[in-house]
């Protein structure tokens, strides 16, 4: 028997090594600087610690930190170093679970301090001490009914006891991670030693229910984030910072867009300045799906609840849907709007030259949320889906996949949105429908993406519950991820609902469904678009686009004959007549980020000029009226992304 293995890296280039070599091992054969930079490796699609035998024929990927599996287990790892860190200062501390986030690190503790901003930097700097010892966190395999025992006697923890007996019940071997003397139950992998965290932030501290419910022990979350360089750990708390800023709800408020009331918790209220921006979002994209030949539909908010069940929603979405009778008949409230897609389709009988079928609808959904998870615009219980369903033969499948991820790229580009990852999501546990139509679903959706040249990653277990799915990632100006568009490939509705079409064989056949979004929701597109662009909308976009302001009331006769004009032209004006200065009013429409302010004096009323001035950039010199009106029109009729 061979003592050699194969192993093939990304660029499908091939090496042979020793049987039993470790990744950390490899990285070295290439070069030192790689060994010192890669945190962690992918060994045939599975993340392994860094110290792991290799003794198969593999394909291996090494990950650094700018990897998002790299900074997952940097995180991890981190998370680790705080749970020890908080071991190590407040004795008696019980811990929960520690996994790495979007963004950073959590733990939920269970101490009998009420953990202050104090104590967070007491945590920081022992965690950076701990860092500094060098510790190598090993991996140790234990029967599940030994872990149990070690949890309860060695090392009592109740947390970790109950994950044992529930969450991992079906498991015969766990995996234990040591670093020091702190140990913790966990999956792994690890980074190769502590000293791999330089610089830390613990961010907040907040109240968490153990395992969601509310019923049980309330444990103490701690958010935190680290970074291998303290350059990259000032920049991400100075995005921060700028976040804050840019809030939505806070500036939602301040630009007068919308509002939420006890009255109707998680159900958002929108103003005039936000229904303008709806509106106009929904007219881009209006003008996008005509284009394509779509046709618009509307479907009822309440359904009868037996739609729901043959959906299958109810089986598997009823804990998050609004239930009502009417005339002694149960109705479930929309959270979707499939089922009423399918039920449009059906009202006549429709041939292979009628598809695809290709129906958009704008909305509104509810879904029952817990009231700690609302999140302003991102999170509600109510918000209208920018949904489309295709109904297409199986050989179509392809090229509406195709031409939807173009549609989807060109609306991003009208947004700044350059920066765009996809995820190819495959069938979940809890899925409806035969195995054998899952893999052609997810083969036809790799087909097109690969067709289209797109780069995009597999999502293992993450698709609807009806069918595979590509979602969009976009990131935003401050280089947040926002997940928004998602395209999702259904056989098992059209079989529920009992789609047909006659083919070109005279012969009943079965369509196809295609669910896509663009936006995802209006709402939540509304917000991220808030923060991305701090509140200071585009031209077509923005709510109010011009703001006259007379200097006295002498200018008044001049300024009103300036805004008739705009009004006339469909500019979004308005005329300030309050008995201000102008330096208030200035700053006054600067704070309400208006992209552009006409001042109206003694030598624009004679002249029969304006001067302008632009948010941010000041004062543009001066224009005849008419020059003004036709670029701001050329701007709006480009969408251009900036003013």
């Amino acid at each position: 028997m061979s003592d050699k293995i194969k192993i093939t890296f990304p660029d499908k280039s091939e090496k042979e090594f020793e049987k039993g070599i470790t990744p950390y091992e490899i990285a070295g054969s290439i070069s030192k600087k790689l060994a010192e930079e890669i945190l962690v490796a992918e060994v045939n699609g599975n993340m392994v610690d860094l110290n792991s035998k290799i003794n198969q024929d593999s394909s291996l990927i090494l990950h650094k930190f700018e990897s998002d599996e790299g900074k997952k287990v940097y995180w991890h790892t981190t998370s680790h170093i705080m749970a020890q860190a908080i071991e190590e200062l407040f004795p008696g501390a019980k811990f929960g679970v520690g996994p790495p986030i979007e963004n950073g690190f959590y733990y939920d503790i269970d101490s009998d301090r009420k953990f202050s901003e104090e104590d967070l930097k007491k945590i920081e700097e022992k965690m950076i001490e701990i860092a500094k010892r060098d510790l190598k966190p090993l991996r140790k395999e234990l029967k599940r009914e030994d872990a149990i025992n070690y949890f309860k006697s060695e090392r009592p923890d109740p947390y970790k006891v109950e994950i044992l007996e529930t969450i991992a019940k079906d498991e015969g071997v766990v995996s234990l991670y040591s670093q020091g003397d702190f140990t913790d139950l966990c999956r792994g992998p690890h980074l190769p030693s502590t000293s791999k965290v330089k610089s830390v932030k613990l961010l907040s501290v907040s109240g968490s229910y153990w395992r969601g419910d509310e019923n049980r022990q309330m444990l103490q979350r701690i958010y935190g984030i680290s970074f291998p360089k303290q350059k990259e750990l000032d920049e991400y708390l100075k995005n921060l910072e700028e976040a804050k800023k840019r809030d939505h709800r806070k500036l939602g408020k301040e630009l007068d867009l919308f509002s939420f009331h006890e009255e109707g918790p998680g159900f958002p209220f929108w103003h005039n300045n936000g229904m303008i921006l709806l509106n106009n979002l929904k007219s881009f994209l209006r003008e996008k799906l005509i284009e394509l030949d779509y046709q618009e539909i509307n479907t009822p908010i309440i359904l009868n609840q037996k739609l729901w069940l043959q959906s299958g929603h109810y089986d598997n979405y009823k804990e998050n849907m609004y239930f009502t009778d009417i005339d002694e008949r149960d109705f479930a409230v929309k959270p979707m709007n499939c089922p009423g897609s399918t039920l449009v389709y059906r009202t006549s009988m429709k041939s292979y030259r009628d598809l695809p079928l290709r129906l958009y609808e704008f909305g509104l959904v509810h879904r029952h949320e817990l009231s700690g998870v609302l999140s302003g615009l991102f999170r509600v219980r109510s918000f209208t889906q920018d949904d489309a369903h295709i109904f297409c033969t199986p050989e179509q499948i392809e090229e509406e996949i195709s031409v939807l991820i173009r549609l989807i790229f060109e609306v991003y580009d009208t947004f700044g949105f350059k920066d765009v990852r996809v995820f190819l999501s495959t069938r979940p546990e809890k899925s409806i429908g035969s195995i054998e139509v899952w893999d052609l679903s997810e083969k036809a959706l790799a087909n097109a993406l690969d067709k289209s040249g797109v780069k995009y990653k597999i999502n293992e277990g993450d698709g609807a519950f009806y069918g595979p799915k590509i979602d969009f990632i976009v990131k935003d100006s401050l280089k947040r991820d926002w997940q928004l568009g998602t395209i999702q490939l259904d056989f098992s509705m059209p079989e529920r609902f009992g789609l047909e079409y006659i083919g070109s064989d005279s012969k009943i056949h079965r369509p196809v469904m295609i669910h896509r979004a663009v936006f995802g929701s209006f709402e939540r597109f509304v917000g991220v678009l808030t923060e991305h662009y701090a509140g200071y909308f585009p031209l077509w976009l923005a709510p109010l686009q011009v703001n006259i302001l007379p200097i006295t009331d002498s200018h008044k006769e001049y300024a009103l004959n300036v805004l008739e004009e705009l009004r006339k032209n469909s500019i979004r004006a308005n005329i300030d007549l309050r008995n201000e200065k102008i330096g208030y009013k200035i700053r006054e429409s600067e704070n309400r980020k208006i992209p552009y302010m006409i001042i109206i004096g003694d030598k624009e009323s004679e002249g029969k000029n304006i001067s302008v001035r632009q948010h941010i950039k000041g004062d543009i010199g001066k224009f005849e009226l008419n020059e003004f009106v036709e670029s701001l029109k050329l701007k709006v009729a480009k969408r251009e992304n900036f003013n």
